[in-house]
């Protein structure tokens, strides 16, 4: 019955927010793929006998945040099929290219008959869900179905936990079905269990992120980036990450300024969402500086069959899942997301690879590395145009300011790594020993 009366429930939310999910699909290209997998649970059908762990990831953070897991879970249990979930389009594309060898499939909507129809089709013996997606429909139907669930990389930040606070008889109801919850951090372990988790299933394993996070500058794809821009090796690499507005025009000042006297000075923006390319291209444009896009370059290398110049100095990157590759280019990092409402985005990307890294003052989604990185003076915080332009001078007139930054950042990161082994080491406690295991499938 409760089932059915979130199911009503979801029905009349959707049905409030069908003028702006219309607009969102017409205008924008999104909520239109998937429907089947989405409404009806119709995912891919799994055949055979293998164990089954389905892992769930919202997006483009989560999928790249499954992939040392995914690498573990293979190296220790080669006898496990692993299927990959996602909510959202880029998410779902992300996961096409990281791991192609997988099912993959969009994860169905929180209906009754969507999340039975593909427990039925996967047949899991366990269900992996990242950080706190905890959906009511879909930990039954798992429950029902027979299999475990876990939440990975478990985080429940101050705001998240007075809001579930003042529901907790339910979802005290919820996380005692969980098995696992392994989470970042005593802070989040502590709120878990004052929310109802079962004491003996709360374990504390510390961030996937820092093992997510690649520390080692000649790595394929970003030395494939470096030959795609052609910049020499001593150039001065400012990068502004899942930038939101008005981020870009702030890096962009702060080069426009710098750049006349640190002539090797290059700009690099990545904003976060895809339907802010052309924005930001139109930003560029009136800016008059010499800019090009990622998707222009590249057909340009295709294209010629004579050596071409090196790129401008001002890319936009207009491609979804480079970002972690283009800051291994970076000198001067800026983490976007944090002078705006979002929360922040992942600082532990560009901390590995040395850069020298800043991010606004708004970065409630990363408090525990935030104040790690600060603690150990590894990061600086800047609130507005004229401090970003101030710290990028700074990096600029004394670069060995910029490296002692970047090096604590880097050790920083490579002492907090570890949480792969310890998570993986609780999933496979919940699966069963012996690869032979007959089908549940009705």
């Amino acid at each position: 019955m409760f089932g059915w009366m979130l199911n009503f429930a979801y029905i009349a939310l959707i049905a409030l927010a069908s003028p702006w999910l219309v607009y969102a699909s017409v205008r924008k290209g999104k909520y239109r793929q998937g429907f089947t997998e989405k409404f009806l649970g119709r995912c891919p059908t799994r055949t055979g006998n293998r164990p089954c762990v389905w892992l769930h990831a919202v997006s483009v953070g989560e999928v790249k945040l499954l992939a040392p897991l995914v690498a573990e879970i293979a190296r220790r249990r080669p006898d496990v099929q692993c299927v990959i979930s996602t909510t959202t389009k880029t998410g779902h594309d992300l996961a096409a290219t990281l791991y192609p060898e997988y099912t993959r499939f969009y994860c169905p909507l929180d209906f009754t008959w969507a999340v039975a129809e593909a427990m039925h089709r996967l047949r899991p013996e366990l269900l992996v869900l990242c950080e706190l997606e905890l959906w009511p429909n879909l930990i039954h139907a798992a429950r029902r179905h027979g299999a475990k669930v876990a939440v990975v990389n478990g985080r429940l930040g101050a705001k998240s936990f007075r809001g579930y606070r003042r529901i907790r008889p339910l979802v005290a109801h919820l996380l005692q079905s969980l098995d696992l919850v392994a989470a970042q951090n005593d802070e989040y372990a502590e709120r878990f269990t004052a929310l109802g988790a079962r004491q003996e299933s709360v374990e504390i394993t510390g961030s996937l992120k820092f093992d997510g996070a690649i520390s080692d500058r000649r790595n394929p794809r970003t030395t494939a980036l470096q030959k795609l821009t052609r910049w020499p090796e001593d150039a001065v690499v400012l990068l502004a990450g899942s930038t939101q507005d008005p981020e870009e025009q702030l890096a962009l000042s702060a080069f426009a300024e710098l750049s006349v006297n640190h002539p090797k000075l290059r700009l690099i923006i990545v904003p976060r969402h895809p339907e802010r390319f052309d924005e930001v291209a139109r930003m560029l444009d009136a800016s008059g500086c010499s800019w090009r896009r990622r998707t222009g370059l590249a057909k340009l290398d295709s294209a010629s069959r004579t050596p071409l110049p090196p790129a401008p100095p001002i890319l936009l990157v207009d491609t979804v899942g480079e970002l972690s590759a283009w800051w291994g280019l970076t000198t001067i990092a800026f983490v976007g997301g944090s002078l705006g409402n979002r929360g922040g985005q992942n600082m532990l990307e560009p901390a590995a690879f040395g850069a020298a890294v800043s991010f606004g003052p708004n970065t409630w989604n990363f408090r525990d590395i935030v104040e790690a990185m600060l603690g150990r003076d590894a990061a600086v915080v800047i609130r507005n145009g004229e401090e970003l332009t101030a710290f990028v001078r700074r990096c600029l007139d004394d670069p060995a300011y910029a490296e002692q930054l970047g090096r604590r950042a880097a050790t920083m990161v490579a002492e907090g790594r570890g949480a792969t082994g310890r998570t993986v080491e609780l999933l496979c406690e919940l699966l069963p020993a012996n690869a032979a295991i007959h089908s549940r499938a009705a």
